[in-house]
């Protein structure tokens, strides 16, 4: 009985692989003047620039040049393996992050002004998703961080 219960969800995660639990790419993401679309209401995204609490995540904050930052952080995002640049425009990146079984949208719009990059991160699919799209901007920011500090330091 372990053995077929096992092989079942083996089929199970193999089939779910194959349907490309992926989801259809979005076509209401990008900027409207200086915003990145707003977050459904479910609990699945994450927005630098969202004003509730259950979606706000702080933005990336450098110090130098703001190409020079948005360059550092298209660098980072070239060096993880869950990453994939789908656009790039001036001041602005569209990101596909993998996860095992589902792909997430993530973005971000330089801030020139205010020394920031804006962030979001959502689910295509699902309701939650466990606080991975915040748990993986804050690695970014870690990433980016590490990567500024280093920069300076040389």
């Amino acid at each position: 009985m372990k053995n077929l219960t096992r092989s079942l969800r083996a089929m199970t995660i193999g089939l779910l692989g194959l349907l490309g639990c992926a989801g259809e790419r979005p076509n209401n993401l990008g900027t409207t003047g200086k915003a990145l679309s707003a977050c459904p209401a479910s609990p699945n995204c994450v927005s630098s620039q969202a004003a509730d609490e259950k979606h706000q995540i702080a933005p990336l904050t450098f110090n130098g040049a703001p190409e020079v930052a948005f360059s550092l952080l298209k660098r980072v995002l070239k060096q993880r393996d869950d990453a994939t640049i789908i656009e790039e425009k001036s001041g602005y990146l569209r990101v596909e992050l993998r996860t095992l079984l589902f792909v997430d949208d993530g973005e971000f719009l330089l801030d020139r002004k205010l020394n920031v990059i804006q962030v979001r991160s959502a689910s295509r699919l699902g309701y939650s998703d466990l606080g991975k799209n915040r748990s993986r901007m804050e690695q970014i920011r870690r990433q980016f961080i590490a990567a500024e500090s280093n920069l300076q330091n040389h």
